[in-house]
């Protein structure tokens, strides 16, 4: 591949480049907006057109992956992981049907890479100049697709009514001892739905800008991601993960926002939350870090977001050589903040009790660089699309511990489906 840089109106450029890309099959987009901190690579990036691709099997994914990824270990990789993968690295299973009909993993090599910077676009391609005249040349105004105005009415698949119940029973399994901390998904869906899948990204990209959002699409599946949380990074031998645990709404003032986040700060039970799952990711990474490396760089940092308050921690260490990256993820997924702690236990426990498939939701999108380093996010604040089947689908989730109050974890799951919700002029149906 041919690489070339073009003096572009950034804005203008990236809006075209988008609408452009929606004629091919695998279309991957990374945004940060703006977010940044010692180890974030890259703003924004578009890859798409594949050349070839990776699409799991049955059994052996992560082997299989392994041997794709020494296949093109000298370019970019962008895919996902699903939330269930996790049958394959534990004892597990999952019942519910896999409605959007996502695979249980996905990466494909581009044959086109755009890299937006500050007035500027790298193209790598074949021919970079082609593709950079045919984004300009593209009408996007002509082309750009419409949101339906008409309201949507998402189902939710667990009434409050079982949600409190089965919060109850969790809490039960809580006291015994079976485990530390749990974190229970709900799903919301709606089905007979036909709308732009790149117009409500923008939608919900708009309402809430994240570091990780994203937008994936593989023929007629769409990821749609306003993901804040980083699963896992590595940037030369150096292993980053930043889990989030503890949330709390914006303010209607910078006054409010500072009662809010001395809250936050403050409050045992989300303190316990982060600590529980640092304990957790700490152990995780335990498996594939060099003796003596792991640590906690940072501890329950407020990160504020359009829609949220967080606290979010930083957990790093110095990877064995002796360790691929493949084995590095599958040896910390699923992310820690979508289990609870013990890990297994807690989803054998999610697996018996929640009643859908979370598939790509509590998962991770992300990318493997030329220059071997990585970054994955958690698949949360996501919209699911299947555009044949015309299913939509979210889930929201919270962590239940010994003191949570089930009608305040309810309201936050409700508060983290706030920004679909409004994206969508959508509501929310028993």
């Amino acid at each position: 591949m041919a690489t070339a840089v073009f003096q572009v109106d950034t804005q203008q450029f990236e809006r075209k480049a988008l609408q452009w890309a929606q004629q091919f099959d695998e279309v991957c987009f990374f945004q940060s907006n703006g977010y940044s901190d010692e180890y974030a690579q890259i703003g924004n990036l578009l890859a798409v057109k594949a050349v070839d691709s990776f699409v799991s099997t049955q059994t052996d994914i992560f082997h299989t992956l392994e041997k794709f990824r020494a296949k093109h270990s000298d370019t970019w990789m962008p895919g996902f992981f699903s939330y269930d993968l996790k049958n394959e690295i534990e004892d597990l299973t999952t019942s519910f049907p896999n409605q959007l009909a996502f695979p249980e993993a996905y990466f494909f090599i581009p044959s086109i890479i755009l890299d937006f910077k500050y007035k500027q676009v790298k193209i790598e391609a074949l021919y970079p100049e082609k593709v950079y005249r045919d984004i300009l040349a593209y009408d996007y105004i002509a082309n750009e697709e419409r949101i339906e105005t008409e309201p949507i009415q998402f189902q939710k698949r667990m009434s409050k009514k079982a949600y409190l119940e089965v919060f109850r029973q969790l809490l039960k399994h809580i006291r015994q001892g079976d485990i530390y901390e749990v974190n229970l998904c709900q799903e919301f869906y709606t089905t007979h739905v036909t709308l732009s899948p790149l117009t409500v990204y923008q939608k919900l990209n708009q309402i809430s800008p994240t570091p990780f959002s994203c937008f994936f699409k593989i023929k007629d599946k769409y990821i749609l991601s306003a993901s804040p949380e980083r699963f896992l990074a590595k940037r030369g031998n150096t292993l980053i993960s930043q889990p989030i645990k503890g949330t709390a709404p914006r303010g209607k003032s910078t006054e409010d926002d500072r009662e809010i986040i001395a809250t936050l700060k403050n409050s045992p039970k989300e303190i316990a939350e982060n600590v529980m799952i640092v304990d957790l990711v700490r152990n995780d990474l335990t498996r594939s870090a060099q003796e003596g490396t792991v640590k906690a760089e940072r501890q329950l940092e407020v990160q504020t977001f359009k829609q949220v308050h967080q606290l979010v921690s930083t957990i790093t260490c110095q990877k064995r050589t002796d360790i691929s990256d493949i084995e590095v993820i599958r040896n910390t997924f699923p992310a820690g903040s979508m289990t609870g702690a013990p890990k297994i236990s807690a989803m054998k426990l999610c697996d018996r009790y929640e009643n859908s498939k979370r598939g790509i939701y509590a998962g991770s999108v992300g990318y493997f660089d030329p220059a071997g380093n990585f970054d994955f996010n958690v698949v949360i604040r996501s919209l699911l699309y299947n555009s044949t089947k015309e299913y939509l689908s979210f889930h929201t989730g919270g962590a239940i511990t010994i003191d949570a109050d089930p009608e305040k974890e309810y309201q936050e799951c409700l508060l983290k489906a706030s920004a679909i919700l409004k994206t969508l002029n959508a509501n929310l149906v028993e």
